[in-house]
């Protein structure tokens, strides 16, 4: 990733022979080869860029995608409320670009697994060629076409994590699937399908602790003599609903 000195980000894969261009002047990518992560470099008008790998936020950001992505602050709150864990068997319903998908293959790490589904074909291509972008060789993930309202072909779940426009209708599956103590986490964009949502995880007897919640950032401006917030923040994303798989209470 290359950032100039007015802070705007240029995400791009070095090959052999071939120059960056922007309006800051072009380099060969080759002077780049041999350089630690956080060198500058020397356009040909004379301006310095800043080299670095991309971090998890910055690949979000930029890659390329087929749909809206989560927020990397989303990201976040997603793996700690659904409490994420090294070797966790994770189901995915909805990857989209692959944000979400790429941030559970990292947090389950090499003894964990990323169950993930798509129904959409370009949805599916798309995100098997932003993993491979951003964790290249890693094998704990399976993405592939399927509906899971329909089937979750898949036991002794850890976690399930949905970005769907419905996904209510998957609340009976993710019950017989998730094991106890088992977290179910949707990403919903509007109230009245987090409403819809609620109401059908506290009617299902398999179910406790709904919360839903929604994370708001707000960057600062600090300078010698001038101490304030940014006049620009990233406000409403998406709620974050979560609820606990426990034994269902006799009647």
């Amino acid at each position: 990733m290359l950032i100039d000195r007015r802070g705007r980000q240029y995400m791009v894969k070095l090959t052999n022979g071939e120059v960056f261009n922007s309006h800051n002047g072009h380099f060969k990518h080759d002077s780049l080869f041999n350089k630690p992560p956080g060198s500058w470099i020397k356009t040909s008008q004379g301006n310095l860029m800043l080299a670095l790998y991309p971090t998890m936020g910055d690949f979000t950001k930029l890659m390329p995608r087929t749909a809206t992505v989560v927020y990397p602050k989303d990201l976040g709150a997603i793996l700690v409320s659904g409490d994420i864990f090294p070797g966790a068997k994770v189901l995915e319903a909805g990857c989209g670009s692959g944000a979400v998908t790429i941030s559970l293959m990292r947090a389950v790490g090499d003894k964990g697994h990323v169950y993930s589904y798509d129904i959409r074909e370009d949805m599916i291509d798309r995100a098997r060629r932003n993993v491979e972008e951003m964790l290249p060789g890693m094998t704990n993930v399976s993405i592939q076409l399927g509906d899971v309202s329909n089937i979750i072909e898949h036991d002794d779940l850890d976690r399930i994590v949905l970005d769907l426009p419905e996904p209510w209708k998957v609340v009976e599956n993710a019950s017989k699937s998730l094991v106890l103590g088992g977290i179910f986490v949707s990403f919903l964009p509007t109230i009245l399908q987090v409403h819809e949502l609620s109401e059908t995880l506290k009617v299902n007897p398999n179910f406790s602790l709904v919360e839903t919640s929604e994370l708001m950032v707000r960057s600062w401006h600090v300078a010698q003599r001038s101490i304030r917030p940014d006049h620009r923040m990233i406000g409403h994303t998406g709620f974050i609903t979560t609820a606990r798989k426990c034994v269902a209470l006799k009647s």
